[in-house]
This record gives C-alpha cells, structure tokens and sequence, in this order.
C-alpha cells in the first residue's frame, strides 16, 4: 500500500507564489510517475504536471511557463512551484503516484489553493 500527503496549499494574492509538497510512503515501485490533478468547484479534475521517475516532465497549457514539478527518487517525495498564481488556479490539488508495474494509482486527500485579492 502507498500514502501519499500533500501540504503547501494556502490563501495568495494574485501573482503570487506557494509550493506544494506531496511525500509518498509505503511500497513504491522504483519506476513510477508522480503528477499534480487540481479540481476546482463545477469542473472536472485536469492534469497540472507530472514527472517521471527518470526525470521527464509534462504540463498542462494553463499553467506552463508558470508552474514548476520537481521530484527527489531518494525521499519519494514531488514538489509543485507555482509562480504568477491566478484566481482561475484556485482549486483543491491532488497528488497522485502511478504505479508502472501494476498501472495502480493511488491518490493524496488534497490541499486547497485559493488565489484571491
């Protein structure tokens, strides 16, 4: 089994910055990709980012140029840098481990980001 526990999330003012972190823990498979999903309110989930265990990242358009994934192997743990933050990114965001070997997913509970003046 695997956990994973986000933190970071928060109240910022339009163009501003936070770091979200999500630390994994349990029986993790080496070779996994690790992603960001955010669900605002009356929307579905979307993909923010994900990365590779081997390091090869991925964005979603409304966020690229803007947001930043990072991972570190050795302590299973992915953070997520936001820059120029805008009210339309305010939603919850869910961390997510995808297992390669067993393409089993497992979910954070989520941290809610609100951008607002």
């Amino acid at each position: 089994q695997v956990q994973l526990v986000e933190s970071g999330g928060g109240l910022v003012q339009p163009g501003g910055s936070l770091r979200l972190s999500c630390a994994a823990s349990g029986s993790i498979f080496s070779i996994n990709v690790m992603r960001w999903y955010r669900q605002a309110p009356g929307k579905e989930r979307e993909l923010v980012a994900s990365i590779t265990s081997g390091g090869s990242t991925n964005y979603g358009d409304s966020v690229k140029g803007r947001f930043t994934i990072s991972r570190a192997n050795a302590k299973n743990t992915v953070d997520l840098q936001m820059n120029s933050l805008k009210p339309e990114d305010t939603a919850v965001y869910y961390c997510n481990l995808r297992d390669v070997l067993t393409s089993r997913d497992y979910w954070g509970q989520g941290t809610q980001v609100t951008v607002s003046s």
